[in-house]
């Protein structure tokens, strides 16, 4: 294969990622690995670390990676089958500083991919391009780098533990979705002293009971029968590679990303006052009166896990989350996202209170809010419709266009971004109360009119979604 035959759609905003074996193989990926290694040789880096998820495909990518890396001339330290956030710690343990997870994270089966890390930054945008780039016009290294294998599972699950205690005992639900963190979120609970429930905790990568995806409220139903049926302190749930945590509390309800990333920002103003705190755009207004209450510095960033790490080594910030669920910590941990070290935090935080999970997160009510809205246009028009919003007069509001375009009333939000991933704009509105959900909502509407008649926001998405386990996404299509 040469550079002409590589499907550049695959080189995304956050990682490289396409559908085995139709725009991702073990030719283009042993391109990509050259590509890759070339990349960090210009960045003065002569040792990768790579690891695997459970997809079936997953490891004849990693070989192919492995492959095309030596090509270039860069030394591989091979770490097998892990979670993402275990290749993240093995760049800083092992002092490589750069690593490759071989992963489709929370997408269906057929998916697979690449995170890249390189000198402790993750690429992202015109980085993982210039990528492609290197391809098509040749710019790759020849070389013969060595190779070496690695188990980092037991100083990664000791150093989650490091500091971390429970002070009183808990019953956990654990639901991994068939995921490659199964096996390793079972260990590290059952060491800090939990009785774990194991749901779908074994590694199979055809996915038989639901995708790994705790995002969408219908991939935790299990899970909340599971913490009924058991009487369990709380549930958790982790996607596809381990990066994100997803919470069920003790009568089943599920925990926002938005309250537990509050619950965090608390824990952490309250021990680190002036802290700063990064979160992207689609989080709730809670969030930065929140921080703004306790004295901290909110830095609202562009959606996106590698946007959010390197905006955090950027500024210094000591925490950020993602509506999405990623979390990062700096304070006490390496900044990247890390679902298992966010398990334990929480667990932490709940068994040094006298609460249940439920009245641990009553302190953070979700606000009235739509649901993530997706609307369906073309790649071409998502960025000229943004790009007509933003000349648009939205007073007396308040308007952030860091990344698409949060717009904030007194009384509540809208946000509208054009997707990274798909041919979608997505969206999301939420308010102080009802009324003022439906009247920003309606505001809305009449913008979009303004910019391309015909496009519509589905009307059940402008209902009171106060209980969390009502929420899913909703898609439009441009009429």
């Amino acid at each position: 294969m040469n550079g002409s035959d590589l499907n550049p759609t695959i080189f995304r905003a956050y990682d490289i990622r396409g559908i085995y074996p139709q725009s991702l193989n073990t030719a283009a990926t042993v391109l990509i690995g050259q590509a890759i290694g070339s990349e960090a040789l210009a960045r003065h880096q002569q040792s990768i670390c790579v690891g695997y998820d459970g997809r079936l495909s997953s490891p004849e990518l990693c070989r192919a990676l492995i492959t095309g890396l030596q090509q270039s001339g860069i030394d591989v330290i091979d770490l097998g089958m892990l979670p993402t956030p275990a290749l993240y710690f093995a760049t800083h343990a092992l002092n490589t500083g750069s690593g490759v997870m071989v992963t489709g994270s929370h997408n269906p089966a057929e998916y697979n991919g690449f995170k890249i890390m390189l000198a402790g930054h993750t690429l992202s945008g015109d980085e993982i391009t210039a990528l492609y780039q290197r391809i098509v016009s040749g710019q790759l290294n020849e070389g013969s780098g060595t190779l070496q294998k690695q188990d980092i599972t037991p100083i990664y699950l000791q150093r989650i533990l490091t500091d971390q205690k429970l002070n009183r005992p808990l019953k956990v639900a654990v639901d991994c979705g068939n995921g490659v963190p199964g096996p390793w979120i079972v260990r590290l609970l059952e060491r800090f002293g939990c009785e774990v429930l194991p749901l779908y905790c074994d590694v199979d990568g055809s996915f038989p009971n639901h995708h790994p995806d705790p995002e969408k409220a219908e991939n935790l139903v299990d899970l909340i029968n599971k913490v009924g049926e058991s009487a369990a302190d709380i549930g958790l749930a982790l996607d596809g590679d381990g990066d994100r945590l997803a919470v069920v509390s003790n009568s089943g309800e599920i925990i926002t990303a938005d309250q537990l990333i509050c619950l965090f920002s608390q824990d952490l103003l309250l021990r680190h006052p002036g802290a700063e705190i990064v979160y992207d755009v689609k989080c709730s207004l809670n969030l930065p009166l929140l921080i703004n209450k306790l004295g901290g510095k909110g830095d609202m960033w562009r959606c996106g896990h590698s946007m959010i790490k390197n905006r955090m080594r950027q500024t210094g910030a000591l925490f950020g989350g993602e509506f999405s669920g990623h979390l990062f910590f700096a304070e006490r941990w390496y900044g990247f996202d890390d679902g298992l070290y966010a398990a334990i935090r929480l667990l932490q935080l709940l068994s040094n209170s006298d609460k249940t999970a439920d009245q641990l997160f009553s302190q953070f009510p979700p606000l009235p809010s739509t649901p993530m809205i997706n609307i369906a246009v073309s790649d071409e028009d998502k960025f000229r419709i943004i790009a007509q919003f933003s000349q648009l007069d939205f007073f007396p509001a308040r308007v952030c266009n860091v990344d698409g375009l949060r717009v904030e009333y007194s009384d509540g939000w809208f946000g509208i971004r054009p997707s990274n991933t798909t041919p979608m704009l997505t969206l999301r509105i939420e308010a102080l109360t009802v009324a003022a959900l439906q009247r920003i909502s309606q505001l809305l509407q009449q913008k979009l009119q303004q910019v391309m008649p015909g496009l519509q926001i589905p009307e059940l998405a402008v209902t009171n979604y106060t209980n969390p386990t009502d929420r899913d996404d909703t898609h439009a299509t441009v009429t």
